[in-house]
């Protein structure tokens, strides 16, 4: 099967600037090399500590942050740097939910006029618009009254999914969703998490799903990709992940999640230190700072991202100990 997306080597730098000029001192390492591939109809997640660069790559990939370096294929098309039209027609397939649902939404505008906005900017037409808006809230649950109401009339909960109605109003393929239920309570989340799955499966929809939540993550999710400062580290299926993480900084984080059982027993690993500045990361491994198995090697040079064996091309992982 041919990906929908595939991502390679890509870069995003953002530069420093300092003194009385405002003199470019350094740069920023936001994103430094990362490729994997996202297949027609599956959820891949993405997951890693705040910081690591999680939504600076989503927003590379729907074309909101140039891209430094690196090649992005959507749709067996390369994205050329800085081409609008070509941009334009790419956001008809290619859509973000973003992570706060109060600032993505424009507050001088009603629901109606978010909505009716994407048509008007792709030059859609159509003279049964009306029925569609009442269509499109209502397969997200909300009632046709929302179209005249402004969005700080509505819960954290309600405005998200009026994210979500105007990302799937033109029947896009790829759904980038940034930490969609991050900023909402958590009797709220599973509504929303499910709503979303409901929509894969009704309308075809790929995810590429950001998230620090491990347990979201593992809900959503086909495989799962974990980012740390500005690289991926690890990419499984989410079964082979959970069960048998390969990279320490992987083995870590689902040593944090917490267990609804109070007698249950669980190995708590504790990174020492801080995330280093991705304005001056280290060399060799980016995670031997803190990897509780550093090595000499570790210091100087960077491991590969491979296969963690011989006979398991879907397990990938960049160590020195494997």
């Amino acid at each position: 099967m041919e990906p929908i997306l595939s991502v390679n080597n890509l870069k995003k730098y953002f530069p420093v600037h300092g003194g009385i000029f405002l003199r470019r001192q350094g740069w920023i390492y936001a994103v430094d090399d990362v490729s994997f591939d996202v297949f027609p109809g599956e959820t891949l997640g993405l997951v890693g500590e705040s910081g690591c660069g999680k939504t600076t790559l989503g927003r590379c990939i729907v074309g909101l942050y140039p891209a430094t370096d690196g090649k992005i294929r959507f749709q067996g098309t390369t994205l050329a740097k800085r081409d609008r039209g070509q941009l334009k027609a790419m956001r008809l397939k290619m859509q973000m939910i973003f992570q706060d649902p109060f600032e993505s939404l424009n507050s001088r505008h009603t629901v109606r006029e978010i909505l009716e906005e994407k048509y008007r900017i792709h030059g859609v037409r159509d003279k049964n618009l009306d029925q569609q808006l009442v269509t499109l809230l209502e397969t997200v649950g909300l009632s046709p009254r929302a179209l005249a109401r402004y969005p700080h009339e509505f819960s954290g909960g309600q405005r998200q999914r009026i994210g979500i109605a105007r990302a799937i109003s033109l029947a896009p393929d790829l759904i980038v969703c940034d930490e969609p239920v991050s900023a909402l309570d958590v009797s709220v989340q599973s509504q929303i998490l499910n709503l979303l799955l409901k929509l894969q499966q009704e309308m075809g929809l790929t995810f590429l799903f950001i998230s620090h939540d491990l347990s979201v993550v593992k809900h959503v999710s086909d495989r799962i990709a974990v980012m740390y400062l500005g690289r991926i580290v690890e990419l499984a299926h989410r079964d082979d992940l959970f069960a048998a993480p390969s990279h320490p900084y992987t083995q870590a984080l689902l040593s944090a999640i917490p267990i609804a059982d109070p007698t249950a027993s669980k190995q708590r690993i504790i990174l020492e230190g801080e995330i280093p500045s991705p304005e001056n990361p280290p060399p060799g491994c980016r995670f031997h700072t803190r990897c509780p198995h550093a090595m000499a090697v570790c210091q100087k040079e960077e491991p590969l991202f491979k296969p963690i064996n011989d006979t398991d091309d879907t397990h990938f992982a960049a160590c020195h100990l494997l």
